[in-house]
């Protein structure tokens, strides 16, 4: 008889103690830096540089400005000390006339000199973190219909395109505008991946808080962002009609309220509405800030006109400003569509090529149309889309890189970029003379490795894809880059910045073709001073570029620099007193109120033309006790060196004739204290 021997069970082991979970706070981290689930590990950390680079471009050295747009700092300055001043955006705390723009812009300058008081670092802070933040929402947008790699390529496109470079430093709305829009396409295509009402409402918005930057031009990307959900969206054409009338109902209400609250406000109780010559918002929304822009006639202008060009982008005054990538967007935007043009109606990059395409021709031809006022530095509102298109059409062209057509367009991209850059630092030809042919020389090596890239099959392909990569990039971005540091590296002053190296055409980066300023014709470098002293056309003085001014009176793009004896004079008693002083211009005016903290009264709003105050109204208001001093003196460089308006020019005739000049300095200044008429 055997024994059969059993088995025992195995002892389960005892369960050893859970892990236990992350910290909320460090998932939420862990979540942050790891970025999407489909994204690759170096993705997010990339993006992370990304944002640091951009960060210390637009806040190193920012102070270096000073006022920078004394205009909008004075106006910056009134909101920080007065509500009613800081929403209707006027020039000074005592509500005389309003900057000749919506206020949406000043209304971070001003909260930000609440919070860090009336400085330049506060006031030029705010335009500086909406770069860093254009550029994410960049990445962000372009990664949804491409990849991380072609996200990264659009955010450090525009984190160094020149003019990007200047207006994210600087206090004009220009940095709000790009902000809002580039929101815009991101709402949008989010929009158009999931066919949801609310992103359209949301585009819409932003769009209206554009507007409330600067204006109509905020609505130029309109076309693009309609065709592309009319095109693309998920739902029916009928619904995507109707969804596309509610995101317009929602910029109308986002941008459109505070024009309604002005115009329902008393205007005996309000700011003159600077820039109209009816104390009209309306006047100023459709005349002067509108269609005046296209049409050159505009009343209250300073003289500016213009020529229509097709080559107005890519001259000397505004090529080095935005075109550098240029050529390649163009190429990115015709590849892209001829690509996706068999694809299902709804396909997402088609639709975003629509969106930034659309937003690039449309404001590229108004900007070439235009025979009104219009700067270089306007062209920061095609950076945006420029940067995007670059991105999404390398990702396309190199997904498709096993067509011959497809890998010999991005290789003739890379030459052509190579030789459009090398023509454009030929423009400064003291700057870096030798980037040019290493550009040229760098881009034909490009060429060849990305021919060969796309050629060669496996492993050899996979080590000489990164190099090509990064050859191709330098190629596109060195030149842009070079301008960038350079417009860091020094101070912009007055209200014509401009960016990078002056140009051999002068005028801040090159001669206007065919353009006129108050009938003086093309201005030759160095024969322009509208700040007094020291400023030439080239945009340059020693410490900074652009129209600034200089000591004593300032002019019309520069802001006076007053004396310690008249900062003295005018603070003397001015608590009695609703202004410290008046004086014809708001660049005049800008340079006595940020020295002082006063308010100080723009006689005739920015270039002295518009009716406000009226002799009368003047007249009454010093018979009031309610301004101290009228500052004697003309604005230089608008076309003559007289008082500009009538109604200026009448108020310091009167002034002349009824009160005791005195000087202090080398400024001549009336007393207005009731009783002291002569």
């Amino acid at each position: 008889m055997t024994a059969t021997l059993e088995k025992s069970p195995p002892v389960a082991e005892p369960p050893g103690p859970a892990e236990a979970p992350a910290p909320p706070r460090r998932r939420l981290i862990i979540r942050i830096w790891r970025g999407g689930a489909d994204d690759p590990r170096w993705a997010r950390p990339a993006l992370f540089g990304l944002l640091a680079v951009t960060a210390v471009l637009y806040l190193v050295n920012l102070t270096a400005s000073g006022w920078a747009n004394a205009f909008y700092s004075a106006a910056a300055q009134a909101g920080s000390v007065s509500w009613k001043a800081f929403f209707f955006g006027s020039s000074d705390a005592g509500n005389a006339i309003t900057v000749d723009k919506t206020p949406g812009s000043l209304w971070f300058m001003a909260l930000s000199a609440r919070l860090f008081g009336v400085n330049s670092f506060a006031i030029l802070l705010p335009q500086a973190f909406m770069g860093i933040a254009s550029v994410g929402v960049l990445y962000s947008t372009v990664k949804r219909v491409a990849t991380p790699m072609a996200g990264l390529l659009a955010g450090l496109a525009l984190a160094v395109t020149p003019v990007a470079a200047l207006m994210f430093r600087f206090n004009n709305p220009d940095a709000m505008m790009v902000l809002c829009l580039v929101l815009g396409a991101w709402a949008m295509t989010q929009a158009i991946a999931t066919g949801r009402t609310k992103w359209l409402l949301w585009c819409g918005a932003f769009i209206g808080f554009a507007f409330l930057a600067k204006m109509m031009q905020a609505f130029l990307v309109v076309p693009g962002f309609g065709l592309a959900y009319l095109v693309a969206g998920p739902p029916r054409l009928r619904r995507r009609i109707g969804q596309l009338v509610g995101a317009l109902v929602a910029m109308i209400v986002a941008g459109g309220w505070w024009v309604a609250v002005v115009m329902l406000w008393a205007a005996a109780d309000r700011p003159y509405i600077g820039g109209s010559q009816t104390n009209s918002v309306l006047d100023l929304l459709f005349g002067y800030n509108g269609f005046g822009r296209l049409t050159g006639d505009e009343v209250g202008s300073v003289g500016w006109t213009d020529q229509a060009s097709p080559t107005k982008l890519i001259d000397s005054e505004m090529g080095g400003q935005i075109a550098w990538l240029l050529p390649a967007a163009l190429v990115a935007l015709i590849a892209g569509l001829v690509i996706t043009a068999r694809r299902k109606r709804t396909d997402p990059v088609r639709a975003s090529l629509i969106i930034w395409g659309g937003w690039l021709l449309v404001t590229g031809i108004t900007f070439s149309a235009m025979q009104g006022i219009i700067h270089p530095y306007y062209t920061v509102a095609l950076a945006p889309a420029i940067a995007a298109l670059v991105g999404i059409g390398a990702h396309q062209l190199w997904k498709h890189r096993d067509s011959p057509l497809a890998i010999g367009t991005m290789a003739g991209t890379v030459v052509v970029s190579a030789v459009w850059a090398k023509i454009l630092l030929a423009r400064t030809s003291d700057f870096l003379p030798w980037l040019g042919t290493t550009v040229l020389v760098v881009g034909f090596v490009a060429a060849a490795a990305v021919l060969v890239a796309g050629l060669l099959p496996g492993r050899r392909a996979r080590i000489l894809t990164p190099i090509a990569a990064v050859l191709a990039a330098a190629v596109l971005l060195a030149g842009p880059t070079a301008y960038t540091v350079d417009t860091i590296s020094t101070g912009h002053t007055g209200a014509l910045p401009s960016a990078g190296p002056s140009s051999a055409g002068g005028f801040g980066g090159g001669a206007r073709p065919g353009g006129t300023f108050g009938g003086a014709g093309n201005l030759p470098s160095g024969q322009f001073s509208p700040g007094g002293q020291g400023t030439t056309s080239t945009g340059t003085t020693a410490t900074a570029r652009g129209f600034g001014g200089g000591g004593g009176m300032g002019g019309l793009l520069g802001a006076s620099t007053p004396s310690a004896t008249m900062i003295s004079t005018l603070k003397a008693n001015s608590s009695n007193y609703t202004w410290a002083a008046a004086v014809v211009g708001s660049n005049n005016a800008a340079g006595y109120q940020l020295a002082t903290g006063l308010p100080v009264m723009a006689v005739g709003g920015f270039n002295g033309t518009d009716p406000a105050p009226t002799l009368a109204q003047f007249q009454a208001l010093a018979k009031a006790g309610k301004i101290h001093y009228f500052i004697a003196g003309t604005i230089s460089g608008g076309g003559s060196s007289s008082t500009s308006g009538q109604d200026a020019s009448l108020i310091a005739a009167w002034v002349e004739s009824h009160y005791t000049a005195t000087t202090v300095g080398s400024v001549t200044i009336y007393d207005l204290t009731p009783g002291s008429a002569s």
